[in-house]
């Protein structure tokens, strides 16, 4: 996630919600602020997919969970090493960086092979000790770590080279000890020793620090023979450097981490573990890097900002390991908290667009055609046309400035904002369009809004719709579920609810109720009259 910051609004969003995250993010982005993205917690309905469509935004990025991922923290980015690289080339990758207790090994692919280790090429150079023999080793992985070239006829080709390690040193003969066919022969400025090797076939002779070069240099054996500026002893410990390091590495049964892994996750399975490094993957399980026990202690956090809410219940889950950055709403103050200071702007307007509206005024800058023609659109949704009682001056002026910009007309906007069709939603999609919750006192409830233009052909699916709230307020254990089919044209709310009568009734001050539906006349706003009586009722 890096720098980024996401801009969100609330669950279930509706268009001002959506629309608030697009234009605060822009904003942003023009005042050249840390990269801004508006993101989305749910499901775009079919006026907010019709207006973005419209404009020609496409809808935001989804996203369901702002907990600190393994992409969030700073691992470590070392080099990973092709499987046939030196063994001399991860040491020196290790003693490079002090940090990085192992180096991923990897596929031509880029999945991972296995791990190498400062302990694991320890281990294999004492075994060398024991069982000084080399096997296969690519020819062009010794002459880079001995720092050498081959001394044969150009046409010789020789691949890899095998045998017993034997440093010649003089006996008490007239030979050297160790020549034997098919070993690995070192020495220094001993010709006879040379001869000897190649007369009895061995498998290469390295010549250490010795003009002998010269002398054998396009010479026709089948012996390899090679010249290094190292000595005797640095070229026979370097030798064993030259094992290609899929051979060391660790392999099998690895602990590894994917970017998108929740950090507790990742701290439970390192508490249950005893490595010091981890790889991390990529979603085709591409190596990326590795992280370590101390990655964890203190993780960056994904910076947010929250618009058109600010109650946790709307909010996107995991916000307590977020950073809240600001808060941008109209509505009551809730239960979010932070533990540091942070901007928050909240101003008694009908829509959030309203107020970034006026944020990009106070920079003296302005929305672009089409995201002002969005903004305000949006805003005419919020205050359904403004006629929601939430509707102020500042709305209507900011929605004129808005179209005007775009070259639009409010009244046939409104007219296209409100003409989305809901007559082949299913009585579950029509609940969840704009769904809320709430917390009131002790009480707990829910409460969606449908803004239409014909409230009529909504109040055709009653029976299903109260149907559907049951099973809501029953798997949600809710006390009451309510449902505003707000109809702009009568200015008024059909409310459908679910839960104890007598609340509704004392909560609007109504006569004798029958059944769970009632007209409520001039109500059109769920934050500035229905959420207020009943959080009076409740105390």
């Amino acid at each position: 996630m890096g720098n980024i910051t996401y801009v969100c609004g609330h669950r279930n969003p509706d268009t001002d919600s959506i629309v608030a995250a697009i234009s605060y993010a822009a904003l942003q982005n023009m005042l050249g602020e840390a990269e801004c993205r508006p993101v989305r917690l749910g499901s775009l309905n079919d006026e907010t997919a019709a207006v973005l469509k419209r404009f020609g935004f496409e809808a935001p990025e989804l996203i369901t969970d702002v907990r600190t991922q393994v992409r969030d923290i700073a691992f470590d980015r070392p080099p990973c090493l092709d499987k046939n690289v030196s063994v001399s080339r991860a040491w020196d990758l290790l003693r490079e960086n002090h940090t990085i207790s192992a180096l991923p090994v990897i596929n031509k692919n880029g999945t991972l092979f296995g791990l190498v280790t400062a302990g694991g090429i320890a281990e294999s150079d004492m075994r060398s000790i024991q069982n000084p023999v080399l096997e296969n080793i690519p020819i062009y992985n010794i002459l880079s770590t001995l720092e050498g070239h081959i001394l044969n006829e150009d046409d010789t080709c020789f691949e890899s080279v095998s045998g017993e390690v034997h440093l010649c040193m003089p006996t008490a003969g007239d030979s050297f000890g160790g020549i034997q066919k098919g070993g690995i022969i070192l020495c220094g400025q001993q010709p006879e020793a040379v001869e000897e090797a190649l007369e009895r076939g061995a498998a290469c002779v390295i010549l250490c620090q010795t003009s002998l070069g010269e002398k054998y240099r396009d010479v026709v054996s089948d012996t390899c023979v090679i010249t290094t500026p190292l000595d005797v002893w640095q070229a026979a410990r370097m030798l064993y450097q030259a094992t290609p390091i899929l051979r060391v590495a660790t392999k099998g049964e690895i602990t590894c981490f994917h970017l998108d892994d929740y950090l507790d996750d990742v701290k439970e399975a390192v508490l249950q573990s005893r490595f010091r490094s981890y790889p991390v993957l990529d979603s085709q399980d591409r190596v990326v890097g590795t992280l370590s026990r101390y990655h964890l202690i203190q993780p960056q956090r994904k910076r947010i900002v929250l618009v058109d809410h600010n109650e946790v219940a709307q909010s996107v889950p995991g916000l307590e390991q977020a950073e809240l950055i600001a808060i941008i709403d109209h509505h009551r103050i809730a239960d979010v908290q932070t533990g540091y200071p942070a901007f928050m702007r909240n101003e008694p307007v009908g829509s959030t667009n309203t107020i970034i509206a006026t944020m990009f005024q106070e920079q003296g800058l302005m929305p672009e055609e089409k995201l002002a023609g969005l903004m305000a659109a949006a805003i005419i949704s919020d205050t359904v046309m403004f006629k929601s009682p939430t509707t102020t001056p500042r709305d209507r002026r900011m929605a004129e400035r808005l179209a005007k910009i775009a070259g639009l007309e409010l009244e046939t906007l409104g007219q296209d904002v409100f003409s989305a069709s809901i007559a082949d939603k299913t009585p579950d999609a029509l609940l969840k369009m704009d769904f809320k919750e709430f917390h009131l006192a002790d009480h707990k409830l829910a409460i969606s809004q449908i803004t239409t233009l014909d409230s009529a052909a909504v109040l055709m699916k009653k029976e299903a719709l109260l149907e559907e709230m049951e099973k809501t307020r029953t798997a949600g254990g809710y006390d009451m579920v309510l449902l505003m089919i707000t109809d702009v044209l009568k200015e008024g709310t059909e409310l459908l609810f679910v839960g104890d009568q007598d609340i509704v009734r004392q909560a609007f001050s109504l006569g004798r109720l029958r059944g769970n539906r009632v007209f409520l006349k001039g109500v059109m706003s769920r934050k500035k009259q229905m959420v207020p009586a009943l959080a009076l009722l409740w105390g």
